[in-house]
């Protein structure tokens, strides 16, 4: 049996989110080396008066929304599983999710104002969705 036929779909994504959590920070380190020197990247980082890339800035703001939200998405998806209550839409709002958290770190790392807000509404409803899910409610 393959690994991922041992744990549910919901824990998958949840795996697939926490891999996008963890490549996205290297750009922008990476970014930190270019602008400031290996020295002045280990130096703190905030304040520094040596500012890093545009994108790279909106890559980290992006960073750390998604950091916001995956607290709050990370136990719900967990708490369906465990519930027992999982089903096509539980999945679905979990590929949701990850998917739309993707996409967002893209267009906020590149600047696309309108699609960043349409790619976080995706994500929220999915959180509200297994929310729901969890309460009985649908």
């Amino acid at each position: 049996m393959s690994a991922t036929a041992m744990v549910a779909p919901e824990l998958w994504w949840l795996a697939v989110m926490g891999l996008i959590m963890a490549a996205t920070s290297l750009p922008y380190v990476l970014d930190r080396i270019v602008v400031r020197g290996l020295w002045g990247a280990l130096d703190n980082p905030q304040p520094h008066p040596l500012p890093q890339s545009a994108w790279a800035e909106r890559m980290k703001a992006a960073h750390y929304n998604s950091v916001e939200n995956l607290v709050v998405f990370a136990p719900l998806a967990v708490a369906v599983v465990v519930a027992g209550v999982t089903d096509a839409n539980t999945l679905l709002a979990v590929q949701a999710f990850v998917i739309a958290r993707a996409v967002y770190i893209v267009v906020y790392t590149l600047g696309i104002p309108v699609l960043r807000t349409l790619a976080f509404l995706v994500g929220w409803l999915a959180i509200v969705a297994l929310a729901l899910r969890l309460l009985g409610l649908i």
